[in-house]
Order: C-alpha cells, then structure tokens, then sequence
C-alpha cells in the first residue's frame, strides 16, 4: 500500500511536511513517556514520535485503510494500533499512568476531541495538537476578547494555553480551505473547582448560548441567591467574565 486515500467524511488532511511535523513533536514538554495519538493517518508525526526512544507510543485511529498503513509501514507499532473511535476510548484499558495526547485532529471532531479530554482531564496532563486556527484562537482566547467562549472558559479552568504556531493550508494533502494552528495545553494544578462543577459548566454554557445579551437576561432562568440578584455583574456579558467569575456565579446558584 502506497497511500492512504483521505476521506472527507472523516475530516482527513494528511500533513506532508516533515519539517512541522517534527516542530509539533518537539513541542511536547517530555514528561511523560506515555503518548497517544489521535488520527495519524499515514504516520508522519507517528514516525517522528518513534525516533523518540523515551516515548512509549500508542495511536487510535477509525480508518481501517490507515491502520492497514500503519501495519505496513510502522511494524514497530504492533500492539500499539487502536482501531477505534477516540470518542469512545476506555482510557484505563490502556495506560495506568497519566499520558500525552497529540495529534493533527480532524477538525470536524476537535471540539469534541477536547471535551473528551476535559472529561479525562485527570489523566491527561498535557496535549499538543492542530486545530482550525480559528478553534486554536478560540481556545486560547482571554476574557475581553470576541472569540473567548465555551470552550475558552471550560478548558481555562483546568488547563494553561499557549498558542504556539500558525500552519499554512500548502502543507497537507489534500489543503484545507482555512488555516491551522498548533496549540498546547498543561494541566494547571486545580484539581477542583471551588463550586459545583456541573454547575459551573451549564453557567457558561448557557450564559454564551445568548453571548450578546447581559448576564441578567441570558441566566435568568436559574436560581441564582436573591441576595446575590443584586451583584453587578448581571449587567456584564459572559466575554468579559474571567474563569473564576464563572466560579463565584456558580457558588451563588442553586
């Protein structure tokens, strides 16, 4: 097998320059020989990873034409080829120590991709990936900005972000309509937030589901303590809400 066709319907970009590739392995901190990878088609970051002798690497992968490749082209990988869909990974049958995820993500799964590792935040102390750079400027968003949001303050909450690179659309096969970004994400040392975490999570939610209107108007369907109604921060919007705003909102919910 020479190539991996990619498919649309799986969100496929083959990356094709070595040089990004190795720039988005080396951004790994190196701390944790455990690695996953999400999605690596025909293995150009999976290779560079496995010069890496420190590295113990694992790769989950839906395609069953990709993972045909792999088989053929990376026999160093054997037993170390998930063929399954990362949504829906049981972690825990796999490694018994926190580990690394990276990956060029498909970008038709990559918030989803990051809301599995939120749930798993505990486990996975640090992820290096390729998003839309539009979702890698989302994530990495501050408060005060338009483009801070849902998955800006979620992922905030329990993870230091840093922008590391924008990647031009000429680099993969077939090229994307948009631009790309490498991100990286470190796990902060909040082990739980000081309030209800479900709660918390709806706050933000629903407070950008109306994200032009102010914080009065766009929560007022929850039960928030009278005492508090009075607070002036219902007449801000949610993009000017630092995390631990949302926090102090959530503490005076119930």
């Amino acid at each position: 097998m020479n190539e991996v066709r990619a498919k649309k319907h799986l969100g496929q970009h083959f990356l094709t320059d070595l040089s990004i590739a190795r720039r988005i392995v080396d951004s790994l901190g190196g701390l944790y020989p455990d690695i996953l990878e999400v999605g690596p088609g025909m293995g150009v970051l999976t290779g560079i990873l496995s010069e890496h002798p420190e590295y113990n690497v694992h790769v989950v992968e839906i395609d069953p034409e990709s993972v045909a490749y792999l088989e053929q082209h990376l026999p160093q990988l054997c037993g170390r080829i998930w063929q399954e869909n990362f949504l829906k990974m049981d972690f825990d049958k796999i490694f018994s120590q926190p580990f690394a995820v990276i990956g060029n993500f498909p970008y038709n799964i990559s918030s989803q991709i990051l809301f599995k590792i939120l749930d798993e935040k505990d486990k996975v102390p640090e992820v290096v990936g390729m998003f839309q750079k539009e979702v890698a400027v989302r994530i990495a968003s501050l408060p005060g900005n338009k483009d801070y949001g849902i998955l800006s303050v979620l992922l905030q909450a329990y993870y230091d972000i840093e922008y590391l690179f924008t990647v031009p659309e000429h680099v993969f096969n077939p090229p994307p309509k948009v631009k790309s970004a490498v991100i990286r994400l470190t796990r902060n040392k909040v082990q739980h937030l000081d309030c209800d975490e479900t709660m918390f999570k709806n706050i933000v939610k629903t407070a950008f589901n109306q994200r032009r209107k102010m914080l009065r108007n766009s929560l007022k369907g929850m039960n928030f303590e009278e005492t508090f109604m009075a607070d002036p921060i219902f007449e801000r919007r949610p993009e000017s809400l630092s995390v631990q705003e949302f926090v102090l909102l959530a503490q005076h919910c119930k």
